[in-house]
């Protein structure tokens, strides 16, 4: 591994965000993440690192403004020198009838979920093409492949960050920049807090592993798209063979 590949992860304080973040920061490489809202989870994560000797790097930034976006990259480029290795993990739920999603509620969920990880990459490929090497890896949800009922604009936003994830990986491959995403199942994180008991059964008893996932699990992909070269345009599935 090169431990000094510079790695910039959005949302970085989430439940699959911040599992990836600790994942790829105990591994070596130096993890710069970003935040809107949640200062003191950004700062608590960062604290826990460096009680562990490691160092990392936070930015406050509203992705849905490609003005933060292009300021975020500029700034990991300018401080480290290049940007390695990009992850778009930040993002956000909604569980709602289609009938009553609102235009603030569609226009939120394809600006956070879909547009920010449009105007985060582009900004960073830039740097990347010129690198003539880069990695991206979108993490997206098993709803963007088969679609979930009240979730439809959630579902929408992540069928769109794969269909991104494919068109790029095509586009940039000569440029030796793997573009990929990791699509979870039902992961145990507050997005899915919602969920009660019975309901947390009643999935369990349609996955053939019989069990939600963990963070980990996305996080130990995450890193083994960092470290292969040849796996690029894939949306990878984590869901235990909850949807095959």
């Amino acid at each position: 591994m090169e431990f000094n590949k510079v790695v910039l992860v959005t949302g970085g304080t989430g439940g699959i965000g911040s599992n990836i973040v600790k994942e790829l920061a105990h591994k070596g490489y130096k993890v710069i993440f970003s935040y809107n809202k949640s200062e003191a989870k950004a700062i608590n994560i960062q604290k826990e690192l460096e009680n562990n000797g490691i160092q990392t790097d936070i930015i406050k930034a509203d992705l849905t403004s490609r003005a933060e976006a292009k300021k975020m990259v500029e700034y990991v480029v300018n401080k480290y020198g290049k940007i390695d290795v990009l992850i778009n993990s930040a993002g956000i739920s909604q569980i709602k009838l289609f009938t009553d999603i609102t235009d603030e509620d569609w226009n939120t969920m394809l600006q956070t979920n879909l547009t920010s990880a449009f105007y985060t990459t582009q900004e960073a490929v830039r740097y990347m093409i010129s690198q003539k090497s880069g990695c991206i890896i979108n993490i997206s949800s098993v709803w963007g492949m088969v679609g979930a009922s009240c979730e439809v604009h959630y579902s929408v936003a992540k069928a769109g960050l794969d269909g991104m994830t494919k068109s790029l990986a095509k586009e940039l491959g000569p440029s030796n920049i793997r573009v990929n995403s990791i699509a979870p199942g039902i992961i145990n994180t507050p997005m899915n807090s919602h969920l009660n008991e019975d309901e947390i059964k009643d999935i369990i008893n349609e996955i053939p592993l019989e069990k939600i996932g963990q963070p980990s699990s996305i996080s130990k992909c995450v890193n083994w798209l960092i470290e292969d070269d040849y796996t690029t345009g894939q949306v990878i599935s984590i869901n235990g063979g909850w949807v095959i």
